[in-house]
C-alpha cells in the first residue's frame, strides 16, 4: 500500500515496481481491501477506519462452535485460572483450537486490539488445550459475534506528540510469571499494542513493572525513529506508568535500589540511559487511567467499555482523565477474594513442613477463608 499526497508520485512508484516484477492489480481511492482488512480513509476528520468483519465471520463459521450468544467482554474474570483437572482436547479438537486461535491472533494485531489479552492467554494454551480452554475460546467468539461491526479508528492530533502506557500484572499465570501490557497513541486509537506473558519470573510487582517497561520501551523508541524518517520530530514523548517504585528505579537506576530490589538484573537499567538520550518523560498515571491495564487484566463493566472506546479510537485519549471513576468492583476482583485458597492449600501440602508453611496452614489460611466468607456476604 502506497500513501502519498500526489497521484503522480504514486504512479511513478507503481511503474517502477511493475517494471521489475510485472503487471499488478492497482486500486485507488479512499477505500481498500488489503489482507482481509477493509480500510477507509476519512477526509472529514483525517482518520482511518479498519474493519475485519468478513474475516471474523469466516473464523466463527470454521470453528464449528456455538457462538450464537453474545458476550459483553472477551473473557471472564477467571481468564488466567488453569484447571489442571480439566480434560485434554482430542487431536482433532486441539487442531481446531490451534487454528482458530491463530486466526484470531492475526485479527487482534490488525484491527481488534480489544481482544489481545484473551488471545494472548489462549496462545499459551495451544500445546496443552483443555475443555476449559475450549470454553474460553467460545466466550471470545461470542464476544466477536456481538461486535462484528466494531471498527478500529486511528487518527493523530499531532505527529510531534506521542503517549505510551505500560503496565504489568504480577504472577497471574499458572507458573507464577507476570503479564505485560502496553499501548501507544497519537490522539485517536492505539497503535503498537502489546499483551504478552513475561519470559522470566519476578519476585515483586515492582520488578514485574520494570521488566514490562523494558519489554515495551523498544516500541516507543521505534515509533520515534519511524516518525523521524518520515520527517516528523517528536517534541513530546510521554511514558505512563502506575507504579511509583518502578518509576524511581527506571529514572535513578542503582541509586534507588533497596534491600528488596538490589537483585534486579542491571540490564533493565538500560532504560535510565535511554529515557535521557531519547528525551522520554516517565510520568505517573493513576491506575483508573492506566490504559495498559486493558492488556493485563480481564476487566469487566464500565471500566472495560471506557478503555475499549479509547483503544479503538471511538473516544479521544483525553477522555481517560475526564471520565468518572468507575466502581472498584468492576476491576478483576478484590485480590483477597480472587485468590484460590483451596489451590494454595493443596500446593502447600506438597511443600516440606517448615516454620513458614506451618504458620500459613495453621493461622493465615483459616483467617483468609473467614475474611473471604465475610466479604462475600457483604460484611465489612
Amino acid at each position: 500500500m502506497t500513501l502519498r499526497s500526489g497521484d503522480t508520485v504514486v504512479t511513478d512508484i507503481i511503474e517502477k515496481i511493475e517494471a521489475k516484477f510485472g503487471k499488478m492489480t492497482v486500486t485507488r481511492g479512499k477505500h481498500h481491501v488489503f489482507l482481509s482488512m477493509d480500510i477507509t480513509f476519512n477526509d472529514n476528520d483525517g482518520t482511518v477506519t479498519i474493519l475485519m468483519k468478513e474475516y471474523l465471520k469466516e473464523a466463527i463459521a470454521n470453528s464449528g462452535m456455538d457462538a450464537s450468544k453474545v458476550a459483553p467482554t472477551p473473557a471472564e474474570k477467571d481468564l488466567f485460572t488453569v484447571d489442571n483437572g480439566s480434560e485434554q482436547l482430542d487431536k482433532r479438537q486441539g487442531e481446531i483450537f490451534h487454528s482458530i486461535v491463530a486466526k484470531l491472533l492475526y485479527v487482534s494485531k490488525r484491527a481488534r486490539t480489544d481482544a489481545q489479552l484473551a488471545i494472548a492467554f489462549l496462545c499459551t494454551r495451544v500445546s496443552c488445550s483443555t475443555e476449559q480452554d475450549w470454553k474460553k475460546l467460545i466466550r471470545l467468539l461470542q464476544y466477536f459475534n456481538g461486535t462484528l461491526d466494531m471498527p478500529l479508528i486511528l487518527g493523530a492530533d499531532s505527529l510531534a506528540k506521542s503517549k505510551s502506557w505500560v503496565d504489568a500484572a504480577y504472577a497471574v499465570h499458572d507458573d507464577m510469571k507476570s503479564h505485560t501490557g502496553g499501548a501507544t497513541s497519537l490522539g485517536r486509537g492505539a497503535i503498537m499494542c502489546k499483551s504478552t506473558k513475561q519470559k522470566l519470573n519476578t519476585k515483586s510487582s515492582t520488578e514485574a513493572e520494570v521488566v514490562g517497561s523494558s519489554d515495551y520501551l523498544p516500541n516507543t523508541i521505534w515509533a520515534r525513529m519511524f516518525l523521524a524518517e518520515q520527517g516528523y520530530k517528536l517534541t513530546e514523548n510521554i511514558f505512563y506508568q502506575d507504579n511509583q517504585s518502578a518509576i524511581r528505579l527506571e529514572k535513578n537506576g542503582r541509586a534507588s535500589c533497596g534491600q528488596k530490589s538490589c537483585h534486579i538484573d542491571i540490564r533493565y537499567f538500560f532504560m535510565q540511559d535511554l529515557f535521557e538520550s531519547e528525551g522520554i518523560s516517565v510520568v505517573y498515571c493513576p491506575t483508573d487511567e492506566m490504559l495498559a491495564d486493558f492488556f493485563t487484566k480481564p476487566l469487566q463493566g464500565s471500566l472495560f467499555r471506557k478503555f475499549r472506546a479509547v483503544l479503538l479510537g471511538h473516544c479521544h485519549v483525553n477522555t481517560l482523565t475526564k471520565s468518572p471513576l468507575p466502581p472498584s468492583e468492576e476491576r478483576v476482583e478484590n485480590p483477597i477474594l480472587e485468590f484460590d485458597l483451596e489451590l494454595a492449600d493443596r500446593r502447600l501440602r506438597c511443600q516440606p513442613r517448615t516454620k513458614c508453611t506451618n504458620r500459613w496452614r495453621l493461622h493465615l489460611l483459616p483467617r483468609m477463608r473467614q475474611f473471604s466468607k465475610r466479604a462475600s456476604s457483604g460484611h465489612q
